[in-house]
């Protein structure tokens, strides 16, 4: 069996590695001269700027990439692992503990046991949206002053614009294990996993670098792919450097990138064209900030552009640097600012909640940005792919890297199960697009 994988993010790149471990032939065909996909790192002025995910989790599945990659040693652990939100005017630490929650200021008493009465409410539906589920389970209190801000954050998204079904899928099915949604919610956001927050040396894009360059015989960079077609029991994948036949095709792209490549041979696929990303600028400070931590989101009642800033500084010591979120679902027209303008936001505000003065050092802007997983997400009920073509994605399934690299395994065994045992009887449930929420 021949593979072809469409995209060089870090799921097509764990994919390549899993395939190859397992004795599959494969080819990834990225578009880009770089790998990582939304793992993007800047060098600049000898300053290690994150324009994509800010950390990861150090699980055994991105433990054994690296090791596969020979750059297990390249793991750089975050320090105390504290979040905030600034709230009513001042910072308040996120309670993801219980002596957190005993101790904060963002909760009122009354708040507090609002909260606590979450096991006593009837389990998460899939028909509400998210904000729905979060005050129902939670208060609107804590809703607003960080269970909102912290979730939304992730995403750059209005919960209120989240279906439950999409966005809280997995959190609900911890909630089932659990017993409770706040627990899910800890493990999600906070302390209640156990693999650290980590990232490389060099930055995030350290390990899909290196997984690049350990099987560059197996993949093709500024090769995009322009259609793929049915031909038999097999697929021509047509590049703009050739055709390529395989047995079986895995897209990784973005949606749509998926919907333009598989638009004309997947029931539903053209529709992910409608699905909305929501556009970030991040602008990145110099600032000698006295504080730890991971960094904070902006309440929603207070007046401020600011979604959340990542403080890079005290988690992975990169000497003074500090990470502001501009736009998202809220201000998406924010991103198309000037320069000068969107760094004297992010100087002020960033100055207003923290109390230092602060200087910009580079800003970049994601365009589509991150999945927004909004009502637009009904368009995957109508998603189905023929038998050898699947979706292995982060708005088909959980954002985050360790997610993204669990995928790539979980996909990889499928494939050479059937390789093993060809001819495989076709199943409409293996082949449709299975949507989850977010997981660290």
């Amino acid at each position: 069996m021949r593979v072809g994988i469409i995209g060089g993010g870090i799921t097509g790149l764990a994919l390549t590695h899993y395939l190859a471990e397992a004795g599959i032939d494969s080819v990834t065909f990225e578009g880009s001269s770089e790998a990582g996909g939304v793992i993007q790192t800047r060098h600049v002025d000898g300053r290690v700027l994150e324009a994509g995910p800010q950390r990861m989790r150090k699980t055994p599945g991105v433990v054994e990439l690296a090791k596969a990659a020979g750059v297990e040693d390249a793991f750089v652990e975050a320090g105390t692992e504290k979040l905030y939100v600034y709230a009513d005017g001042d910072l308040g630490r996120a309670p993801l503990s219980i002596e957190e929650f005993l101790r904060t200021d963002l909760l009122s008493w009354p708040g507090k046991a609002r909260m606590l009465a979450e096991v006593f409410t009837r389990p998460g539906m899939e028909q509400e949206s998210a904000r729905d589920l979060f005050v129902r389970k939670f208060g609107t209190e804590a809703y607003e002053n960080f269970i909102g801000p912290l979730y939304g954050g992730i995403y750059g998204s209005d919960p209120a614009e989240m279906p439950a079904a999409y966005a809280l899928d997995s959190l609900m099915e911890r909630e089932q294990k659990a017993g409770s949604f706040l627990q899910a919610f800890r493990k999600r956001v906070g302390q209640g996993s156990k693999a650290p927050p980590t990232s490389m040396e060099r930055g995030m894009q350290q390990l899909p670098n290196a997984v690049a360059e350990h099987y560059s015989d197996r993949i093709e960079f500024e090769t995009p792919v322009t259609t793929v077609e049915a031909v038999g029991d097999q697929f021509h994948v047509e590049t703009t450097d050739g055709t390529e036949t395989v047995d079986h095709v895995v897209c990784t792209t973005p949606a749509s990138v998926t919907a333009d490549v598989l638009g004309d041979i997947a029931d539903g696929v053209a529709e992910l064209d409608s699905l909305r990303y929501n556009p970030l600028a991040l602008v990145y400070l110099d600032a000698n900030l006295d504080g730890e931590g991971f960094g904070y989101q902006v309440g929603y009642g207070e007046d401020l552009h600011t979604l959340g800033a990542s403080w890079n500084a005290s988690m992975f010591d990169r000497d003074g640097v500090h990470t502001i979120f501009l736009g998202g679902m809220h201000e998406p027209e924010l991103v198309s600012e000037s320069d000068d303008r969107l760094a004297e936001i992010a100087i002020e505000e960033f100055e207003t909640v923290t109390g230092t003065e602060a200087s910009v050092i580079d800003i970049a802007r994601l365009e589509p940005g991150f999945p927004a997983w909004d009502q637009s997400w009904w368009a995957l009920e109508d998603v189905e792919t023929p038998e050898g073509i699947d979706l292995a994605t982060n708005y088909t399934a959980r954002m985050g890297i360790p997610s993204r690299v669990r995928e790539a395994r979980e996909l990889a065994e499928s494939i050479t199960d059937r390789a093993e045992n060809e001819p495989a009887a076709p199943s409409t449930d293996a082949n449709r697009a299975t949507p989850a929420a977010s997981d660290d």
